[in-house]
């Protein structure tokens, strides 16, 4: 099989988990044109809803099938059974049985029970661990419902993380009070997500307590954190 993906937010930390041999398609519509099977792992939001319509079922290959294990809504059950019924889709495999769907003969429809498994419980006790140390020792954020996702790989020195509000200036100001400190900042990453930004930095020397305090006054810094000090920081 020949994997086609298509993302519009994919992160360069996500890419880099993808196998090589997986090609890019431009959009949905270029997706849905060169599948012959395609999966949906979006939420649902007012941009998915319905994102596979009439319109955009008529651009798929005849003899697709559509498999829709994310959420309900993001495929229109109407627009999918009409073409079943005119030969030009295959089958369509989903978890959320409805009365259109379950005597259908060319629809396979399951329980929506795939995160209850006991495998799948196990997995997410060892993700949220994973996720919960990476936040506390490196200040990394993964998959939060309402922080920005930061990934800044540790590259010695000291690393202070700040979360602050995201308005303008915020980066300037952490920079001036670190460098009247004399320290310097080694390596930075910044992120954002609404009214909340992240930031990340590595600094050649360890902040002293006084430091963290003068950062942590600055108006609109929420959270002040010196990973790997000292104990009396």
């Amino acid at each position: 099989m020949n994997a086609v993906g298509h993302d519009p937010t994919i992160t360069v930390q996500r890419a880099w988990q993808l196998a090589s041999d997986v090609e890019q398609a431009l959009s949905v519509d270029d997706l849905l044109s060169r599948s012959d099977f395609v999966s949906f792992h979006v939420p649902l939001t007012d941009e998915t809803r319905h994102m596979i319509n009439d319109q955009r079922v008529r651009l798929m290959r005849k003899g697709a099938v559509l498999l829709n294990f994310s959420r309900d809504g993001i495929i229109d059950d109407k627009a999918v059974v009409a073409a079943l019924d005119a030969g030009h889709l295959y089958a369509y495999v989903c978890d959320f049985p409805s009365n259109l769907l379950k005597d259908h003969p060319r629809c396979i429809t399951l329980p929506h029970l795939g995160a209850s498994t006991r495998e799948a419980e196990e997995n997410c006790a060892v993700m949220v661990a994973d996720q919960v140390r990476e936040w506390l020792e490196n200040g990394n954020v993964t998959n939060a419902v309402n922080f920005p996702e930061i990934f800044l790989p540790r590259n010695g020195g000291h690393r202070v993380a700040v979360v602050n509000s995201n308005v303008p200036n915020m980066v300037g100001q952490i920079s001036t009070d670190l460098g009247a400190a004399g320290i310097n900042i080694n390596d930075m990453l910044n992120r954002s997500r609404g009214d909340i930004a992240v930031t990340l930095l590595d600094l050649d020397k360890e902040p002293s307590k006084d430091v963290v305090a003068q950062l942590s006054s600055i108006a609109g810094v929420l959270s002040v954190r010196c990973l790997g000090c000292t104990k009396d920081q």
